[in-house]
């Protein structure tokens, strides 16, 4: 640690004892936005999508809760958050997502006579 550190730390220490190790408020603008908009933009984040997309983009969100997409780009890195990147699985929003996963289960369950076996393959793609 450099000298100056410990220094500065040291004489706080001496003068206010432990009240002097908590760290002093830093200069800058003060927030603008409160811990409540802060959590709503993290739980919608998490636990919600917009009616036409799988995940929030910030101006989606940002125009949600009357806010900069600047803000909630902010919020994001700042809890590590990337929502066009989560591991999880994603809800399909199609209407037909539960026919069309029914065919396609049917299709690999009976699948058609003229269909395609693996016996049938080219003998030369195998690798």
């Amino acid at each position: 640690m450099h000298p100056t550190t410990v220094s500065k730390w040291r004489l706080r220490f001496s003068q206010d004892r432990l009240d002097g190790l908590v760290d002093a408020p830093r200069p800058g603008a003060a927030r603008t936005i409160g811990d409540d908009v802060v959590e709503a933009v993290l739980v919608d984040t998490l636990e919600s999508a917009p009616k036409d997309a799988t995940h929030w983009s910030t101006r989606g969100l940002a125009a949600k809760h009357g806010i900069s997409h600047t803000t909630v780009g902010e919020i994001w890195r700042a809890f590590g958050l990337k929502p066009w990147r989560q591991v999880s699985f994603k809800v399909s929003p199609d209407p037909d997502l539960i026919e069309k996963i029914r065919d396609l289960v049917g299709l690999y369950l009976n699948p058609p006579l003229a269909a395609a076996s693996p016996s049938t393959r080219n003998p030369r793609s195998r690798r």
